[in-house]
């Protein structure tokens, strides 16, 4: 059969409101343009991220209901290790509300001033947790991984002779070598398993440890499968625990491939390590066999993290992306391609050519999006990472717009409302306006920055 039906049937709905454009209009100018200060409500198709936006499951919500609240030793916690060390078997496993809560313990840390941790790309919370601790955090993707319209079946690889070069530059700086799977703002592109080997071999050269940013790591897992010929007969299970053979430790926001609503863990091998971010999660967090959440929180991640690694599901989920993606391609609408595991990427510096970098291209289009058919988005672009810690501002590498699917929550018909929005969009796209920032934060503006249109 062609068509790719949703591997899953709906047992609960929650109704969207229906807004008319003139609504919108004034939802966003009241917002001062940025599309974090919308009321959910007010939203139509919620696409400005994947993060504890799934539809949990049935039998994840029975497991709610075994959720034990004990404040120390609760079975939930036992659960929760199992599930996790039967995918990644790391000696510790300490649990957090969130992934940038494990960040947060990780490179307070491991960070400091002076200190530089390279990674392929940083995510937001990422960058920020590093900075905030005085460190710099660098990016050393390959040159096809800045490049939207480039095809290359790794884009989220890490430039291996740039690390090398990195390790031997600042080998005294370097705190840790990190590799997020797959690359949320390089488009949702994946690294190949080869290049996940040869990543933790060059950190283990210059003696640094190897940390994975595991959030997508199922959606990963599968892009290896399709695209790495020594694995295509391979499990995703087996290939999701021989990713993570090669690391030291991981963090994770469970709000992704995971299927939880809230949640995440550090996983380390070292002892001392473990001891100090234990010591730390006391502090900041919770216990250590809760973390900052409820017994209830820890059931449901653990059955999350049996379904995710299933191949009709990830068969679905990528499909989905590449659906739309190819609609907007069809269109002349420049996607990132190949499509990533969990987003659509359009490229706005290229779409939107008549508005400059500075003016941001993808606040631009994330704000039509909006206004024209109530799809919130999230730039990924200059707004996100323009801004470098002395407040200097300049050209991020892409001007991206992400729509982030929701697991298991959209259907068909929903995809092909997006296809149409932006079929409308093509109409008036030249007459779409750059805009300023007029309030920004020091640090991860874009979640409050206030935003006008220029004229």
């Amino acid at each position: 059969m062609k068509t790719i039906i949703e591997p899953f049937r709906i047992k609960t709905v929650e109704p969207i409101r229906l807004t008319t454009m003139e609504e919108r209009q004034a939802f966003i100018k009241e917002t001062h343009y940025n599309l974090f200060s919308l009321h959910s409500d007010d939203v139509m198709i919620d696409l400005l991220t994947d993060s504890g936006t799934a539809a949990m499951s049935s039998a994840q919500w029975a497991a709610i209901m075994n959720g034990d609240e004990s404040y120390a030793g609760s079975p939930s916690f036992g659960r929760f290790e199992k599930a996790v060390k039967n995918l990644m078997s790391f000696k510790h496993i300490i649990p957090t509300h969130q992934g940038r809560a494990a960040e947060a313990i990780l490179f307070s840390i491991l960070g400091g001033a002076g200190k530089r941790i390279p990674s392929n790309t940083h995510f937001d919370t990422t960058r920020g947790n590093i900075e905030i601790s005085g460190a710099i955090a660098d990016d050393l993707v390959i040159e096809a991984g800045k490049d939207p319209s480039f095809i290359h079946p790794f884009k989220g690889n890490m430039d291996l002779e740039k690390l090398e070069s990195y390790l031997q530059d600042f080998e005294e700086l370097v705190p840790c070598v990190m590799l997020t799977i797959t690359n949320n703002a390089g488009g949702g592109q994946p690294a190949s398993m080869d290049n996940i080997r040869k990543t933790a071999d060059l950190a283990a050269k210059f003696n640094k440890p190897f940390f994975i940013d595991g959030c997508r790591f199922a959606e990963n897992a599968y892009f290896i499968q399709q695209r790495e010929r020594e694995f295509e007969d391979e499990s995703i299970v087996e290939i999701v625990r021989t990713m993570f053979s090669f690391a030291d430790g991981m963090t994770m926001s469970a709000k992704k491939d995971a299927f939880a609503n809230i949640g995440g863990w550090l996983a380390l091998n070292d002892d001392g390590l473990a001891q100090q971010a234990r010591n730390r999660l006391i502090q900041t967090e919770g216990f250590p066999t809760y973390g900052g959440l409820a017994g209830r929180d820890l059931d449901a991640i653990a059955q999350g993290l049996k379904e995710i690694v299933d191949d009709d599901y990830l068969r679905y989920r990528i499909r989905t992306n590449e659906y739309i993606s190819e609609g907007l391609d069809s269109m002349g609408i420049p996607v990132m391609k190949p499509a990533g595991g969990h987003a659509v990427f359009i490229d706005a510096r290229k779409w939107l050519d008549h508005i400059e970098p500075l003016s941001y291209p993808g606040q631009s289009l994330a704000v039509a999006l909006y206004e024209m058919g109530g799809i919130r988005g999230c730039e990924i672009g200059t707004v996100m990472f323009g801004i470098s810690p002395d407040g200097t501002e300049s050209a991020a590498t892409m001007d991206l717009v992400r729509l982030a699917m929701p697991r298991r929550v959209y259907t068909q018909s929903h995809a092909d409302y997006i296809v149409e929005v932006f079929e409308e969009l093509t109409e008036i796209k030249q007459s779409l306006p750059g805009y300023r920032i007029v309030e920004q934060a020091p640090v991860m503006r874009h979640f409050t920055a206030k935003f006008e249109p220029k004229n």
